[in-house]
């Protein structure tokens, strides 16, 4: 029998700050802490609905294992203080894990299967390296040449697509100090003061003096990254780091991060139950595989998908987080897509701001979901490209 979807509600949103790793402020908070803290938070601005209502906490993370293993969305559920009879599951989709936790929640309540879910994210690459503990491939991945880009890593697919696409190192560089700019700008402003949720960092060391052991406690509400002093002269005497005579470099990369985010998703029926009110409404969601060599080039790919299936046209979207994992892959999707600059990252993206993997769609949809009622704006968009060859959208709409 055909059932009728139901529409899947935001109610809430918000994030940890993105520390840098792998020494940063967030360096030494262990990542299922990281999304406790988020989802305690997430339930504060809601606290009209009952925790019980719950129903069950979908949470990405692109390198499960270490501190973030042992299903850490379960572990981060019970860590918050939530009931026990909330469930939790980890999803992995590598860089677009938090989106796709989104997307299973809303699915979940577009399908009638729950009411209420978490969708949310964590990551500390301080605390697990971007390739995992132990990482092996199939000896299939090292003899074929075309699987290079799984076996070598991302930023060799940056090379490919700079070069594929002609991104100059001089537009890779300038494209940087925008990120950074924008970030600034828009800390300055207030404009992160919705989304983020200040995190109390606590340090101990021994004190050999004493025989004791020192506690510290800092609160910390800003992101890490930006930075006031880059400039172009400075981003030019980089050295390249995956191409001896390429044009990737660490002031044009992404930088490893850690930090969470969460959302709350419910239905229309929730929404009355529990007197909640709507922030935006989950459109879409898509998906598409690319050659793993080319990764970056991803949205360009999923962004016209998730725009058919909505049923909307590139230039209804007003806002768009496009995650800069590579400048050169943000330029290349830009430019083959027609993209808005001004619509693009408005205050900054994962160069300036920070990507923590599995966290960063959990991240910027709670940047979108706010930028949109902030700035009076229908409909904006999170995409982002994916390790070995993928990438992803979602679109949310004001309501």
């Amino acid at each position: 029998m055909e059932q009728n979807l139901q529409q899947a509600y935001i109610v809430a949103a918000t994030r940890t700050p993105i520390g840098k790793a792998p020494r940063g402020m967030l360096s030494a908070t262990r990542p299922d802490d990281l999304l406790a803290t988020a989802l305690r938070g997430l339930m504060a601005q809601a606290p009209q609905l009952d925790p019980a209502a719950v129903e069950d906490a979908i949470v990405g993370c692109a390198i499960p294992e270490g501190p973030q293993g042992f299903n850490v969305a379960r572990i981060g559920v019970l860590l918050s203080g939530l009931p026990h009879t909330v469930g939790g599951m980890t999803v992995n989709r590598f860089c677009a894990s938090g989106l796709s936790a989104i997307a299973v929640a809303a699915d979940r309540i577009r399908t009638g299967q729950a009411d209420v879910v978490i969708a949310a994210g964590t990551e500390s690459m301080s605390q697990v390296p971007v390739m995992g503990v132990s990482t092996t491939f199939s000896p299939d991945i090292y003899a074929r040449d075309e699987n290079f880009g799984i076996a070598y890593g991302m930023g060799v697919t940056a090379e490919q697509v700079a070069s594929r696409w002609n991104i100059s190192r001089e537009d890779q560089d300038a494209f940087a100090l925008e990120s950074h700019r924008k970030a600034l700008a828009a800390r300055e402003a207030g404009e992160f003061a919705d989304e983020i949720l200040p995190v109390e960092v606590v340090s101990r060391r021994p004190d050999l003096a004493s025989d004791q052991v020192r506690e510290t406690r800092k609160v910390v509400s800003q992101d890490e990254g930006p930075r006031a002093d880059t400039s172009l002269e400075a981003l030019a005497k980089l050295r390249p780091v995956f191409a001896a005579k390429g044009s990737v470099t660490a002031g044009n990369s992404s930088q490893m991060s850690d930090g969470a985010g969460a959302l709350l998703v419910v239905s229309e029926r929730a929404l009355k139950t529990h007197n909640l009110t709507p922030l935006a409404r989950f459109v879409s969601f898509s998906v598409r595989g690319v050659p793993p060599e080319i990764m970056g080039i991803g949205p360009k790919e999923a962004i016209p998908l998730a725009l058919k299936q909505a049923g909307l046209a590139l230039n209804q979207i007003g806002w768009i987080e496009l995650n800069e994992a590579f400048a050169a892959q943000a330029l290349a999707v830009m430019r083959d897509l027609n993209l808005d600059p001004q619509v693009v990252n408005p205050m900054g993206g994962a160069i300036a701001l920070g990507h923590p993997l599995g966290a960063t769609g959990a991240i910027r949809a709670a940047t979108v979901v706010h930028a949109l009622r902030r700035h009076d704006l229908k409909y904006g968009m999170v995409t982002m490209c994916v390790g070995t060859g993928m990438g992803a959208a979602g679109i949310f709409e004001r309501v």
